[in-house]
């Protein structure tokens, strides 16, 4: 299995090897666009676009507002930083295996990526998150690694020289999470646009009801969504730096109190009919809206974390 993984990226590396110009093919940082945040792409000198479909081991991104190809090219002053872009990731409810949805993070780190920075649209859990807001993930509750197949390591090891049990209390680099806040204050965003919080991953592809956001709030998350978390643990086996940064483009439906049937009908019987609660739900197309809306936002902050990082 090892042998035949390290053929798969053989014919991937070979393949960018021949499209891309000498100085592009040694990315230092590489960024994954969430739904509706390909346009940080458009921060990009020298930009060469290579379609997934060209590269032996990448998927097809299925969802609206993924895009489907690798987007290399130079961030910041002079020479620039080489920069590699996932426009479109790959998620587990598509019907990709986790390997596949994995692979590309793997392929960045043999093309010589360190720094990781993975972006996402998020559904807020937090009440003080306001729809629009960043949220720089510190940590992470993902229900499907703790119960088994869904867990990008979980089987036979591909790699036997990585660990076998990998940590994740330093999942989220402390370096990088500081470089968003200085880039943030050096745009001078308001205090309230970027926030720090815990992302919780779930499989999707449904939203949550009720009860699961009301259940996942209680036990500490702040956001919630259906990809970045096997990026994440990828990246870290194989020894990137990773920062994970969350547009928070809905709040998740979560009531007060659950809305009693059995309390209306005894009002309405009484005489007394109780004013009926509009019924909320969330959509794909606002998750994409307001991506849209705030995606200026998300590639400046990036771009600038880039220079920043630049000039360490």
């Amino acid at each position: 299995m090892a042998q035949t993984q390290t053929n798969t990226f053989t014919a991937t590396l070979d393949v960018l090897a021949s499209i891309l110009p000498t100085h592009l093919r040694k990315p230092r940082v590489g960024i994954v666009c969430g739904s509706g945040l390909s346009t940080l792409a458009s921060s990009l000198r020298d930009k060469v676009e290579v379609p997934y479909n060209s590269l032996k081991g990448f998927g097809k991104s299925t969802v609206e507002g993924h895009k489907s190809s690798l987007a290399f090219g130079l961030i910041g002053e002079g020479d620039g930083v080489p920069v590699v872009a996932m426009l479109g990731r790959f998620h587990p409810y598509e019907g990709h295996p986790l390997a596949t949805v994995v692979y590309p993070i793997r392929v960045l780190a043999r093309l010589g990526v360190k720094h990781l920075i993975i972006t996402n649209a998020a559904g807020g859990l937090n009440p003080n998150l306001d729809v629009g807001s960043i949220v720089v993930i510190q940590d992470h509750l993902a229900l499907p690694n703790l119960t088994g197949p869904l867990n990008p390591l979980f089987g036979p090891q591909p790699f036997p020289d990585y660990p076998r049990f990998l940590p994740l209390s330093d999942a989220y680099s402390v370096t990088l999470r500081r470089l968003a806040f200085l880039a943030a204050h050096s745009l001078s965003f308001p205090d309230s646009a970027l926030q720090e919080g815990t992302y919780a991953w779930v499989s999707g592809p449904t939203y949550e009801t009720p009860a699961e956001g009301r259940f996942l709030r209680s036990v500490g998350a702040d956001v919630v969504g259906m990809s970045t978390v096997p990026e994440v643990v990828a990246a870290r086996e194989e020894g990137m730096e990773v920062t994970v940064l969350s547009l928070v483009t809905n709040k998740v439906v979560i009531p007060d109190k659950p809305r009693s049937i059995k309390e209306e009908v005894k009002a309405e019987l009484a005489g007394k009919p109780i004013p009926i609660p509009p019924t909320q739900v969330v959509s794909h197309e606002e998750v994409l809206e307001i991506g849209k809306q705030k995606a200026e936002d998300m590639r400046k902050l990036v771009t600038r974390m880039i220079e920043l990082l630049q000039k360490q």
